[in-house]
């Protein structure tokens, strides 16, 4: 739960709406052919649901009062790298600022695998 508090009140956002926030601007970007599993639950998750859910491979975090978001994607063969993530850094900070009004500090992009499709 992140809470973030004006001179209006707080506002508690959870981590699943970030994760999922998140994870739809990342996926959306071209270049990404999906999120990577990051932990146990997930993968558990994917295998009985056989999808992929929407918080897969992000992890969000408030550090000194400002996000960090944190990524693991699988990219498609032949693309350029290194435009991809810019493209999802960009995307993605814009997105979370937009939708919260919470700075972001930083979004760690790991590409984790590739696909050939």
């Amino acid at each position: 739960m992140v809470k973030l508090e004006t001179h209006l009140g707080e506002t508690n956002i959870s981590q699943e709406y970030f994760a999922n926030l998140v994870g739809h601007a990342a996926s959306e970007c071209f270049g990404v052919s999906g999120m990577a599993v990051t932990d146990a639950t997930q993968s558990l998750r994917s295998v009985i649901t056989k999808k992929q859910a929407p918080d897969q491979g992000v992890r969000v975090r408030l550090s000194n009062g400002r996000l960090v978001v944190d990524l693991h994607i699988m990219v498609t063969y032949g693309v350029n790298i290194a435009v991809i993530v810019k493209s999802i850094v960009n995307r993605v900070r814009y997105t979370v600022e937009e939708a919260t009004g919470m700075e972001v500090a930083r979004v760690n992009v790991f590409v984790d695998s590739m696909k050939t499709e």
